[in-house]
């Protein structure tokens, strides 16, 4: 019978499913160790209590099975070897019973439940939770941090919180059943035996208590170091391009060296610590059977305690001194994990700094989209945008020009509530932006950048991720309106896979900028919202490709309010109106030809621009 269908016929995986495991967590992450312990576990306790009362119980039975075996030598020693099987055949076949069939089952129950039910369900369980409190943090938090460190930080801590929780029930209850049903066993032969394991078992109190705060700091410190590993090795192969264009692979390699060095030195450090502690717990652990079996023997001497009570004695003595030094290691694992959880929690439980209100309203599907004397720095004195005042009506296509620095790209940042405005306010349909739910928000805006983001998906999956609904019909007639569709038929991955079924690589590598554009394009032609913003939507398309998706862009923009950012003033020369900022303020608007008859800052621009790269006339 193979180990999975054992655990069908168990019906063990009938109990993981009752944890939900992706159920949301209940408010936010608390940033201390024992309260965020009862958050990310919460739903979880009453399949943790039940495979702690499981591994309880089978903390007994090597108490029991000593108990088992002083009875067997002291009923053979009072029997003799003729009568013994007669007159003790059901105590034997039983206690055969116990050792071949009960307690072999009673430690794969234990061990199912925490390695099926509770490690699987559990980590998910934790994850989930850190996953989805994570993506909830503003952009600010993941410009501040590397990418591979904040995935790092939440694989450790949930592995950490399983494990924790794991050992605790392996080790921790197991050993304390264990030694209460010690004690009474002790107590059975003489009390001083048990007085003279508490007296050991005080000493060995005292001795975790010293250790294991310790252990605790040094591996909190190994888990920061090996996180700062992660993100640096990330950082340098998701920019191994631009890491190759510099030929900077030796400044890359010295500074991974640093971040490796550091670690080894804080593995190291923990290495220390651990050995040391190691060491003088055997010399602990070896005590308590050498004291426990010459006070037995004493005992004996004077007519105490029986032959039995000498096996028993030093058998549960032997498994205590070997079961507090694996409790022990256990325990240096627990304060290792609740270390890393500690440096884990620190970075991932920082409270929302961007909310959605208690009680949102539902954004409006069409409406004037107002910049309302807005103003915002990023948290400093100057930069940013600073009193802008601009209505722009429904239906209506405005493009924003202006230089490096002018405020455009932090306008488009505020009206998608990537950040909050610091003054003012921004309306759409006379909704302020900060009374609408993000999501809500976002769905009604269709975006189109200069540096496109790929997910290393699928063709397929990149385009309908704004409206994974849309139908194959809808897809390939977005993409033949971008002028995307031929040469996607033309990709294939590593995997042999093509077309659309083709994967295009981390952030969009294996495609040319201009393939990346044309499907952002279209990914916002599937989305269909009813704002379109384009950021520098046509920069990396040749001048070719750009003219044959002209006309494919003005129907996309058809009904839409449109807000247009860009360089090549070619582009936006056809708006109903610009906008030309300069220094987070807006300097001129008007039409392009009312700009051009103004002779200011938009005409400077254009005439740089040699017309635009093309004819006044070409452009109308």
């Amino acid at each position: 019978m193979t180990p999975d269908r054992i655990a069908d016929a168990l019906k063990l995986d009938r109990l993981g499913r009752n944890l939900k495991p992706f159920a949301h967590a209940d408010g936010p992450p608390p940033d201390r160790l024992v309260p965020f312990l009862a958050w990310s576990t919460r739903g979880a306790w009453g399949m943790l209590g039940l495979a702690a009362l499981f591994s309880s119980l089978v903390g007994t039975f090597d108490v029991m099975a000593a108990i088992l075996l002083g009875t067997v030598i002291d009923r053979a020693l009072e029997t003799g070897v003729e009568a013994l099987w007669q007159a003790n055949s059901l105590f034997l076949i039983g206690v055969t019973a116990f050792l071949l069939l009960l307690r072999p089952l009673g430690f794969g129950l234990s061990a199912a439940m925490q390695s099926i039910v509770v490690q699987p369900n559990v980590n998910t369980m934790v994850l989930t939770r850190l996953h989805r409190w994570t993506m909830g943090q503003d952009i600010t938090f993941f410009d501040n941090d590397f990418a591979g460190r904040i995935a790092q930080k939440q694989m450790q801590t949930a592995r950490a919180i399983s494990d924790i929780m794991v050992e605790t029930i392996n080790s921790v209850v197991f050993g304390l059943a264990s030694l209460v049903a010690t004690t009474i066993l002790l107590i059975s032969i003489d009390w001083r035996l048990s007085a003279i394991t508490l007296v050991w078992l005080v000493g060995y109190i005292a001795f975790i208590a010293w250790f294991m705060p310790r252990i605790r700091m040094r591996s909190k410190a190994r888990a920061a170091a090996r996180a700062a590993v992660t993100g640096q090795v990330v950082d340098t192969v998701t920019n191994m391009r631009t890491v190759k264009l510099f030929a900077s692979a030796g400044h890359e390699d010295a500074a991974a060296l640093d971040s490796m060095g550091r670690y080894m030195d804080r593995a190291r450090e923990f290495g220390t610590l651990s050995t040391v502690f190691r060491s003088l717990l055997m010399v602990l652990a070896g005590t308590l059977p050498v004291i426990l079996v010459g006070a037995v023997l004493w005992l004996w001497t004077r007519g105490v305690a029986t032959p039995g009570d000498i096996a028993a004695a030093g058998t549960v003595s032997l498994r205590l001194s070997q079961m507090t030094g694996w409790i022990s290691f256990t325990l240096m694992g627990i304060y290792a994990n609740i270390g890393e959880a500690e440096d884990g929690i620190r970075t991932l439980t920082p409270a929302h700094k961007l909310t959605d209100p208690e009680n949102p309203g539902r954004a409006p599907y069409r409406g004037d989209l107002v910049f309302d004397d807005i103003s915002f720095a990023y948290g400093r004195q100057k930069g940013g945008v600073e009193g802008i005042q601009l209505r722009i009506r429904e239906g209506e296509k405005v493009g924003i020009v202006g230089a490096s620095g002018a405020g455009k790209s932090t306008l488009v940042s505020l009206l998608l509530r990537l950040y909050d405005v610091e003054g003012g306010r921004i309306t759409l349909g006379g909704q302020d932006l900060r009374w609408m739910k993000q999501d809500d928000l976002r769905a009604r805006i269709g975006m189109v950048t200069q540096d496109t983001a790929m997910f290393n998906r699928t063709a397929r999956e990149n385009i309908v991720y704004g409206r994974p609904d849309a139908t194959e019909e809808e897809m390939i007639a977005a993409t033949k309106r971008a002028e995307a569709h031929e040469f996607i038929l033309g990709l294939q991955d590593h995997q042999g896979n093509t077309g659309y079924d083709a994967y295009l690589g981390e952030r969009g590598v294996k495609l040319s900028g201009g393939q990346r554009q044309r499907i952002a394009l279209a990914r916002a032609i599937v989305k269909d919202a009813p704002v379109l913003v384009l950021d520098e939507a046509t920069s990396a398309l040749d001048s070719e490709v750009e003219a044959s998706i002209q006309s494919a862009l003005e129907q996309v923009m058809e009904g839409k309010t449109v807000l247009a950012i860009a360089h090549r003033l070619s582009t936006i020369a056809r708006m109903d109106r610009i906008v030309v900022m300069d220094a987070g303020r807006i300097a001129e608007e008007g039409t392009h030809h009312e700009l051009l008859a103004r002779d200011g800052l938009y005409a400077r621009y254009w005439q740089r621009q040699s017309g635009g790269f093309l004819s006044l006339e070409a452009a109308e």
